[in-house]
């Protein structure tokens, strides 16, 4: 069967405008600046305001990001949205951002929560349907508003995460041998503990016990959550060189998910990547989850840290436990 290659032709992002400084975070809980640099390399994230919400910040990143690809939204086959902050339970966020793009055509779109692995299994799925030839063009989102979601009391998760959205254009090419060459994507539920949100769900539906507790906010487990994250970089990275026979050298940049600067550090000295080969911008955002892939794939794109015929390399992993690389030459 003939193949396809499923070729990154545009990106796009978008932030909130509203900045949560370390200086802020002060005044909400027991921290200070250089503590939280020290130990996450973050320095500001930004905050949805009362008027954005994860489809608003969706629906702009995708329109830039078709914008960059010259593509026309109804020119779109499929629509994927990686989220753990959905607009609602439903629909998807993924049909929802389909009408606000003013999409007429009957085309598929579906969410996919793989928390902050959700962009990467989100973009090996669409690589997949192009590679098999059902669709030519489809749009793939990160888009997140944590901020709903993080108790601003809880000093080891307020300080980590952000709001944003990322998006790209994967499009059909004749050449297989571009675009998404090879990804990698896994789970352990065993560690489903570590990172989760108790109620909301059919488990632990809402009550007035359960806002009561604080039980909708999400939990996490850092130590535990810091080991995983270490390990499964590292190992996840090899793999992805591996699995097309390339070595940091042939590498044009690695766009890790910003989960920590002190373990995005470790992961790629431990493969022999100079930093110049690292894409960071946790100390801006912060943690954005799902849009932390694509929101830096954008700003490296822009910047020209990569471009036409660069290899390139995403990583990620979150809650569930999950991770996932995708290996792309663009």
């Amino acid at each position: 069967m003939r193949r396809f290659g499923a070729v990154i032709s545009g990106t796009g992002s978008a932030l909130p405008e509203k900045r949560l400084t370390n200086g802020d975070l002060e005044k909400l809980v027991e921290t200070d600046h250089d503590w939280i640099v020290q130990r996450t390399g973050i320095t500001e994230r930004r905050i949805a305001g009362a008027d954005e919400s994860t489809a608003s910040l969706a629906t702009l990143a995708a329109q830039r990001a078709l914008d960059s690809a010259g593509v026309d939204a109804q020119d779109i086959d499929l629509i994927i949205v990686g989220t753990l902050t959905p607009e609602m339970l439903t629909p998807s966020t993924a049909c929802i951002l389909q009408q606000r793009l003013g999409i007429r055509r009957h085309i598929g779109a579906l969410d996919i929560n793989a928390a902050c692995s959700g962009f990467v299994y989100s973009l090996a799925v669409a690589s997949q349907f192009i590679a098999a030839g059902s669709v030519k063009r489809v749009l793939v989102v990160g888009a997140e508003t944590l901020s709903r979601i993080v108790d601003y009391t809880d000093r080891g998760t307020c300080i980590l995460f952000g709001d944003g959205a990322g998006a790209a254009v994967l499009t059909a090419s004749d050449d297989a041998q571009r675009g998404v060459l090879a990804f990698e994507l896994g789970a352990d539920g065993g560690g489903a503990h570590f990172i989760h949100v108790p109620a909301g769900g059919s488990r632990a539906p809402a009550t007035a016990d359960t806002v009561a507790e604080r039980q909708h906010y999400l939990k996490m487990n850092g130590r535990e959550v810091y080991k995983f994250a270490v390990t499964q970089m590292t190992h996840s990275l090899k793999g992805a060189m591996e699995s097309c026979g390339l070595t940091a050298e042939t590498v044009r940049l690695v766009v890790p998910h910003q989960v920590n600067q002190r373990i995005i550090d470790s992961a790629t000295e431990k493969m022999g990547f100079p930093k110049e080969k690292v894409f960071i911008n946790i100390d801006k955002y912060g943690n954005t989850s799902a849009a932390s892939v694509p929101i830096a794939l954008d700003e490296a794109c822009r910047q020209g840290r990569c471009g036409p015929g660069d290899y390139i390399i995403m990583v990620a992993f979150g809650a569930g436990l999950t991770w996932a690389s995708a290996t792309v030459k663009l």
